[in-house]
Parts: structure tokens; C-alpha cells; sequence
């Protein structure tokens, strides 16, 4: 498809930045987009950006010398707003890219070139305690600039929700050590409505914080490690981060909950209930995937009547919550491919669903049999979760108006057209699913690796082929299938790094809460009217960048308009 033409020059003016020398180049982009190490530097200008209150807004600081420069460096600078708000500087978070070199292109991708692809993201500062990160493989800065390559900075910066609406200006500072700089205006429009604290869209992407687990055991099973590292901040920076990105945090293990009685009950014990009121509040979830209730039940027909005492547990746990937006769910089965899998789902699904708790089963399949031998899932499934190749917009409207909810499953989707997720794809590829899935009413979205599947290499910094199917002439690679995240321990701490793509992801949750509120106002009709051009069908997509902050500004127009939010 043909991109839309940009409304907004909001990207890069041309406008000339100043400058003490002239040997090297800065430059920025805040579009979902990508600059390679061999991308020559574009026209200079001012940063242009717009955002509602709670949400996220970045940029990126290119710089390129036909010299080495040595101690590059960026000083971020206060925006000073209406009524003398100010966003302090000290409050963004800044990042230096890290690119990883690709040689061989993820399966089925002709349009590949190799080269370094940015993609981790190493902070200025410790994530949690925002001290300076000593002690590190990779450190942010100050950065050594080799001659004739183009490497990138990040900066994220969010909009605290007691800002008052209107235009925040301020500067950047490109710094090196031998005193050349370049000042980089910023200008920040703040529009008058608020994101929701918790995101519309349900998300899960599993718990890379427990995963991280098992790639610590393999550092010490190799000798690169020899203690373990304080898991409980470990787990809370974990969750922190994907807080920030507007993405659920995995509850922590539950044990045996719910704890069975002697009269043959189950409950879940009130200071368990506190907790997790504690950990929705705080992380603000939306979604709580539930233990599979084999843990307690072996045959859910003939022990029909124990596993529903176990829901209803669960029931009176819900209620206890007092947190209507939470939803509670089962994870029942994954992929059922065959006659077996089928009669499973129908077996547990039909038991599950008879007992009428709040609990759901979700199901990751397409909503129409995969073989009329096999029989239908229909009556055993409430959330179905098809791959984005598997997806049928007809079936899916049709267990839609039954009462069953639609999620999607983004992962390898061989040979169909879709956004996939490799870091040899353009970034904006992880910002579609969103608007697609908005416009289909899909509710969640899923994804496999927790976020973290570094299984196939040693080294996740410098090996970008995390996944590879079959063997052999047929093995085909899959760079950065599984993984949204880089291990923290490499940058100066215990924990997880961000990537380009989790932005980028970040960037799509909060997409949809603009086309969430329209819809809560009772405006989906107009907001379909400006997502159709970006998404006229399930398997095409406007590839443009410019053209989703063309539709957010339009989104964002008719919010403001309402002034309710």
C-alpha cells in the first residue's frame, strides 16, 4: 500500500541546529523507525512532540562524524510549560542504542539487506534506583563515536497526569569531550485529556522475570557467575519496566492456591486476596492468569463437583478483590493440533464453563475447526486466541456475538502476510497489531519466550538468531523471535533491558486506549472512519510510519473535544 502524506512535519524541520564545529552531524527522528549504522545523516532540526497526560513520548539523537569523536554524551534539559509546570529533565530516560549484527535475514524476507540493526537499549542510569551504572560490558556513556557510523540515543519521556495542557519547550545537549556541542530544541504538546491508568488492551507476554531465573543458572553452570543476584529486586525492576511499557506483569507463582479444606472447600486466604490487590494496584494489571485447575483436579467430569468448589474460590476471591476491570483466566491449552488436543479442551473447557465462575479458558486456536474429524471447540473456549495467520474475521464475529472474546498471538506466521516480529522487520511492524486488532475488536494480545528466549545463543548482545525451526537445509532462522528484552547484567545490573521493539510495543497499547476512549464515548463509528485507510483488511496494513501519528493526532483531536477524559 501507498503511504499516507504526513500532515505533520513533526519529525525533523529543517531548521539548522547550532554548532561550535562542523566535523560532525546530529540529527533526530521520532518516528517507529529504525537508522542503520550505514544511514548517511539527515537535515538537522527541532524535536516535535505531542502526547496525552500518562503517556510516553520518545525520540531518537542520531550522531555520525567523518572523525572519531570521543565522550559523546546528552544532557537532557527541563520543559518549562503553562502556568510554570515544568518536566524535569532528570525524569526522562535515556538510552544508548546497541545494534546487532545481521548477516542472514529472518525466513521469508526478501527485502533484507545485512548490516547492524539497533535494537537493545542500555540506560544512562540504573532503571530502579536511577544511580549511575558502573562496572559494565556496555555502558551508555560517555560513548566513543567511531568515524563514519551512524549510532543512536533514545529518549523517553512521559507526561505526568497533573500536567496542565499546552505547548513545553526546552533543549538537548549533544556533548563531547573535547567540547564541540549541539543544541537540540524540543517542543512537547501536551493535549488535554488523560490515558487510563490501565491500559485497555490485555496483554500476555508471559514473566521474564521468572525466566530470568533460568538463564542465571546457566551463567553459573558455565562459570560466569558464581552468585545468585537478589531476586526480589530483581523481580520488582522486571515489573516495573513492563509497568512503564503498559504491559501485565505476570502474578508471582501462587503455590497450591486455593488451599483445599478439610469440609472439601478451597479458599483463597484473605492476606493472599491483600496482595494482590496490592500487586493489580501497583502494576496496574488487567489480567490475571490463573493456575490450570489440574493442580487440584484430575478429571473434571468425574470430579465435576470438586472443581467447581475450586472455582468458586476463585469467585469469591474476585469478588473480595473488588477490582471489576481484573479479568481472571485459565490458560487451558496451547495450539490443540490434533483429535486428542480437541476432546481435551472440550472435556475441561465444557466442565469449566458449566460452573458459570468468572474464571475464563482461554484458548490459543482459530475459532473454526481445524478438521471437521476433530469436532468444534464451540461452548468450551471464552477467550480464543488465534495466531495473526490463522485469524478469520467471519468466524471471529460470529463467536463475538455469542458472547466470547478474541485475542491475538503474534509469532514466526510463516509464508502469511502479517507484521511480524524480528528485529530484521521495520519497528513499526510492532505497532500495527494494535490498531489492526482495535479495528477487529480484538481485547489482548499474546506472545511466546516471555519476552526473553535466548535458548539457541550464548550471547544475547551479539547473536540476533534466537530462534531456528527444523534442520538441516531447511533450518531457518528467526532473529529475535521470542525476545523483546536483553539481560540487564551486561549494563551494569541485575535485571532486564528494554528494546526498540518494546517501545515500539509501548507505543501500540497506548494507540489503543486512544481508539478505547472514542469507543467508551460511544464514537467508534468516527473512529473507525480514520482507521480504515491504515487497516483495511485483516492482512494489510499501512507500512508508513508517519501515517499511525497522522490517525493519533486525528484521534487525539476528537478527545480533546470532548474534554471528558
Amino acid at each position: 500500500m501507498q503511504p499516507l502524506p504526513p500532515l505533520f512535519a513533526f519529525a525533523i524541520l529543517a531548521m539548522p541546529l547550532a554548532s561550535n564545529a562542523s566535523a560532525w552531524d546530529v540529527w533526530t527522528v521520532c518516528q517507529t523507525r529504525r537508522v542503520l549504522r550505514d544511514e548517511l545523516p539527515e537535515p538537522a532540526g527541532a524535536v516535535r512532540l505531542a502526547a496525552a497526560r500518562r503517556e510516553w513520548e520518545s525520540f531518537q539523537i542520531l550522531v555520525r562524524s567523518s572523525e572519531p569523536v570521543r565522550g559523546v554524551t546528552i544532557e537532557p534539559g527541563d520543559l518549562r510549560g503553562p502556568d510554570g509546570y515544568v518536566l524535569p529533565g532528570a525524569a526522562a530516560r535515556l538510552y544508548r542504542q546497541h545494534a546487532l549484527y545481521l548477516s542472514k535475514a529472518t525466513f521469508r524476507h526478501p527485502d533484507f539487506r545485512p548490516g547492524w540493526y539497533p535494537d537493545a537499549l542500555i540506560p544512562f542510569r540504573h532503571p530502579t534506583t536511577r544511580q549511575p551504572l558502573a562496572d559494565a560490558r556496555f555502558v551508555a556513556v560517555p560513548f566513543e563515536l567511531p568515524a563514519e557510523q551512524t549510532h543512536g540515543f533514545w529518549v523517553d519521556i512521559c507526561v505526568p497526569e497533573d500536567a496542565p495542557a499546552g505547548e513545553y519547550r526546552g533543549e538537548y545537549r549533544v556533548r563531547a569531550a573535547d567540547g564541540r556541542e549541539r543544541t537540540i530544541p524540543v517542543k512537547l504538546t501536551v493535549w488535554g485529556f488523560t490515558l487510563p491508568r490501565v491500559a485497555a488492551l490485555r496483554t500476555a507476554l508471559g514473566s521474564p522475570a521468572s525466566k530470568l531465573r533460568g538463564y542465571y543458572a546457566y551463567l553459573v553452570r558455565n562459570g560466569q557467575r558464581s552468585t545468585a543476584p537478589d531476586w526480589q529486586q530483581v523481580d520488582r525492576q522486571c515489573a516495573e519496566m513492563l509497568t512503564r511499557h503498559r504491559i501485565n506483569v505476570a502474578p508471582p507463582p501462587v503455590g497450591d492456591l486455593p488451599i483445599a479444606r478439610a469440609d472439601g472447600t478451597f479458599e483463597v486466604p484473605s492476606e493472599m486476596i491483600v496482595a494482590f490487590r496490592r500487586f493489580v494496584d501497583t502494576y496496574h494489571v488487567n489480567a490475571l492468569q490463573l493456575p490450570h485447575p489440574k493442580t487440584a483436579v484430575r478429571d473434571p467430569v468425574a470430579e465435576g463437583e470438586k472443581l467447581r468448589r475450586w472455582l468458586a474460590a476463585w469467585d469469591r476471591a474476585a469478588d473480595a478483590l473488588d477490582r471489576p476491570g481484573v479479568l481472571f483466566y485459565i490458560y487451558l491449552k496451547d495450539e490443540p493440533n490434533d483429535p486428542a488436543a480437541y476432546a481435551e479442551v472440550r472435556r475441561w473447557g465444557e466442565a469449566i464453563r458449566a460452573a458459570r465462575s468468572v474464571v475464563q479458558v482461554l484458548v490459543v486456536e482459530q475459532t473454526r475447526p481445524q478438521q471437521a474429524a476433530w469436532g468444534d471447540l464451540y461452548g468450551a473456549v471464552d477467550i480464543w486466541c488465534p495466531l495473526f495467520a490463522a485469524f478469520l474475521p467471519e468466524s471471529a464475529a460470529r463467536r463475538q456475538a455469542a458472547g466470547e472474546t478474541i485475542w491475538a498471538y503474534t509469532a514466526l506466521c510463516q509464508g502469511t502476510p502479517t507484521p511480524w516480529w524480528q528485529i530484521d522487520r521495520p519497528l513499526v511492524n510492532y505497532r500495527v497489531p494494535a490498531w489492526i486488532a482495535w479495528r477487529y475488536r480484538i481485547r489482548g494480545l499474546l506472545y511466546w519466550g516471555n519476552m526473553c528466549y535466548w535458548e539457541e545463543v550464548a550471547d544475547p548482545w551479539t547473536e540476533p538468531a534466537t530462534f531456528h525451526t527444523g534442520g538441516g537445509f531447511r533450518r531457518q532462522v528467526f532473529n529475535g523471535e521470542g525476545t523483546l528484552v536483553y539481560p540487564g547484567r551486561e549494563v551494569g545490573f541485575d535485571g532486564l533491558v528494554p528494546s526498540m521493539r518494546l517501545k515500539a510495543l509501548r507505543d501500540a497499547v497506548e494507540d489503543y486506549d486512544y481508539l478505547y476512549l472514542l469507543e467508551k464515548a460511544g464514537r467508534a463509528e468516527e473512529a473507525e472512519r480514520l482507521v480504515a485507510p491504515l487497516v483495511p483488511d485483516w492482512f494489510s496494513w499501512q507500512t508508513s510510519p508517519e501515517a499511525y501519528e497522522q490517525i493519533r493526532h486525528k484521534l487525539a483531536a476528537r478527545l480533546i473535544a470532548d474534554a471528558t477524559f
